[in-house]
């Protein structure tokens, strides 16, 4: 019999799907945490959902696949019903012709939040939904390299910038108006003006999903859009060590003190994998981004390992979600795209991958 653990109770917790999904409660990142004492297990889950029944079901299908563990007397389940947020601030509002912003974010640079951003967008896009990808990095544009275009946008009639289009995707950077070796030399107001020029004056047209790949850290650009864009949610990506870490916690701050809901976290760079041995190392450490997503009550929504063809992929112009889907990173993007639509959209998307 194999010892009772944390990790036994969620291998168990993965038998309970989610109501109208193939997909179990593990997967979509909604067991928050599980402990065990004895023989007494303690879980908690976390649903943004409005309709008990959902609830219900899934508090039932749990407490039975808990009880079927051996060595477990009595199973306890709380369930936190969320709802999402209101905006931040009166002045939060819609982006034109799209139902759902999705902010991508990190406390500092360095651990492949433009990577994530891309990847997660991609991912999005071939699981079905119409999706743009935003490069709020005024300072450090990365998109245009990541997709492979230097194109420049064109204007409406109506002075409305069309964004640049690539494998699916809607696109807009500062990396389309300068040259790769010219900086943008902008002040505060400045800053302001363009963001809101790259939010609210690009033709992004009927999108599901507009992804904003913030800056590094908790500055200007940050501000405006929190505090003038209504977002479905935030997701704040990291690397396992605590030097990362502690930024990362600051990004967390910046959104509960604005109100917005943090998604879940993304570990980037989680582990390498010996392509002669298969054996892993944990070159960065092991394990800080679910203790940090358990200390803050959000999912753990992926581990992405140091892989190179993920780089190779990036800087040759085209994600590798788009290049090698079926690959073991490709699948893990495409796995947290589904899990971000589940929790923002709930169970009215069942015509999705599953």
């Amino acid at each position: 019999m194999s010892q009772l653990n944390a990790e036994t109770v969620r291998e168990a917790l993965r038998a309970v799907k989610y109501p109208g999904f193939s997909r179990d409660i593990v997967s979509f990142g909604l067991v928050e945490n599980a402990e065990v004492r004895g023989d007494e297990v303690f879980v908690k889950l976390s649903l943004a959902v409005e309709d008990p029944k959902i609830a219900q079901q899934v508090h039932r299908e749990c407490m039975q696949a808990l009880s079927a563990v051996p060595g477990v007397r009595t199973p306890h389940v709380l369930i936190d019903l969320k709802k999402p947020p209101a905006p931040a601030s009166p002045g939060a509002t819609r982006i034109e012709g799209v139902k759902h912003v999705l902010a991508v974010a990190s406390g500092k640079g360095g651990v492949g939040k433009s990577t994530v951003a891309s990847n997660l967008a991609q991912a999005l896009s071939l699981g079905g939904a119409r999706t743009g990808l935003c490069d709020c990095d005024l300072y450090g544009p990365s998109i245009a390299l990541m997709f492979g275009t230097t194109e420049q946008p064109c204007a409406t009639e109506d002075n409305r910038i069309v964004p640049i289009e690539r494998y699916g995707l809607k696109l807009m950077s500062m990396g389309f108006l300068t040259d790769a070796d010219t900086p943008a030399v902008l002040r505060g107001p400045m800053v302001t003006r363009y963001t809101q020029q790259f939010l609210r004056q690009v033709d992004w047209g009927d999108l599901d999903y507009l992804i904003l790949d913030l800056p590094p850290g908790t500055g200007d650009i940050q501000l405006t859009v929190v505090q003038t864009v209504a977002l479905a949610g935030a997701v704040v990506v990291t690397t396992p060590q605590e030097v990362a870490l502690i930024d990362a916690r600051k990004a967390v701050a910046m959104f509960g003190k604005t109100n917005v809901r943090v998604l879940g976290i993304v570990e980037n760079m989680s582990y390498f994998l010996c392509p002669g041995d298969g054996k892993r190392y944990d070159i960065f450490g092991r394990g800080g981004g679910q203790r940090e997503a358990d200390r803050l009550g959000v999912p753990l929504l992926g581990e992405i390992p140091i892989d190179m063809a993920t780089r190779e992929a990036g800087d040759t112009g085209m994600p590798v979600v788009a290049r090698a889907q079926e690959s073991a990173v490709g699948q893990e993007f495409m796995k947290i795209a589904q899990t971000l639509r589940a929790q923002i959209e709930g169970p009215s998307i069942k015509g999705q991958p599953t």
